[in-house]
C-alpha cells in the first residue's frame, strides 16, 4: 500500500465513517479542516482526499470500525509507515496481533507478523512493543535477523 492507494481506500469510505458517527456533511467537514463542497465531491466520487485529511480521518476515527476494516487494527500505524517508509525504532504498545496480523515467524523474544488487510509486516518483542514496521517483506525478514540475532549474542 502506498499513499495514493490510502487515499483511494479511504476516499471510499469517508461517507461511511462519516455515518457511523451520525455527522453532518457539514461537521465532517469542520473536524476534516475540508469545506463541505469538497468533502461532498469526494463522497461522490468526484474528487479523491487529500493526504493531510487521510492522515486527519486516520488521526482523529481510528476506533471507526469501518476504518478498522478498511486499514487494520491501527490506521496510524499504517499512516506512519506510509509516511516514513519504515519504523525503526521501539513505538507504542500494540495489541499484539491478536486480530488483524498473521504471525509469520517468532524467535526468542521477537515475532513478525503481516496485517491481514494492508500487507505491510512489522517485528514486535514479547511485550508488544512494536520495533519495526514496513511494507517491504525482505527490509522486515533483514530487521528480524538482525534483533533475534543480536538478541542471541546477549
Amino acid at each position: 500500500m502506498n499513499k495514493e492507494d490510502m487515499i483511494d481506500h479511504l476516499s471510499e469510505k469517508v461517507r461511511l465513517i462519516r455515518a457511523e458517527y451520525q455527522f453532518s456533511q457539514d461537521k465532517m467537514a469542520e473536524i476534516l479542516g475540508l469545506s463541505k463542497k469538497t468533502l461532498v465531491q469526494i463522497e461522490k466520487e468526484r474528487k479523491k482526499m487529500s493526504w493531510t485529511a487521510a492522515v486527519a480521518l486516520c488521526a482523529i476515527f481510528g476506533e471507526s470500525e469501518i476504518l478498522q476494516l478498511t486499514l487494520g487494527e491501527n490506521p496510524l500505524e499504517i499512516v506512519q509507515t506510509i509516511a516514513l517508509n519504515h519504523l525503526d525504532t521501539p513505538k507504542n504498545k500494540t495489541l499484539g496481533g491478536k486480530m488483524w496480523w498473521e504471525s509469520l515467524k517468532e524467535i526468542g523474544d521477537f515475532r513478525m507478523q503481516q496485517n491481514i488487510i494492508s500487507k505491510h509486516f512489522r517485528i514486535l518483542d514479547q511485550d508488544d512493543y512494536r520495533w519495526y514496521s514496513s511494507f517491504g517483506k525482505e527490509d522486515t525478514e533483514e530487521k528480524f535477523e538482525f534483533l533475534t540475532k543480536n538478541k542471541e549474542e546477549e
